[in-house]
């Protein structure tokens, strides 16, 4: 599943042209993309998809979301190691190669 998840932005760099950040996401911390919200700073708050910063968020409603998503185990599952989310939920496991769409059996 890909989840729009909310994270807070603890720099901004630009690379080779394009507006990036380190985002963390309740301990996971990540890299993202700001051409959609360029003017987003180090502290502010933002919901995250594959890899896109979209849309600002007060940091109220991140932390209660990502609480939210905690304890649900989206997290892990979003961001966790692929093995244990698909033991966890009773999926089958993800192929050894990473290759999309494919499982083992």
């Amino acid at each position: 599943m890909c989840l729009a998840v909310p994270g807070k932005v603890l720099d901004v760099e630009d690379r080779d042209g394009t507006r990036m950040a380190t985002v963390d996401f309740g301990g996971v911390v990540k890299e993202v993309c700001l051409e959609y919200l360029p003017d987003l700073k180090p502290g502010e708050y933002a919901i995250v998809h594959v890899g896109f910063a979209l849309q600002r968020l007060d940091e109220e409603s991140a932390r209660r979301t990502l609480e939210l998503f905690e304890t649900l185990g989206m997290l892990q599952e979003e961001f966790g190691d692929p093995w244990e989310a698909a033991e966890a939920t009773g999926s089958e496991r993800p192929a050894q190669d990473g290759l999309a769409g494919e499982v083992t059996r």
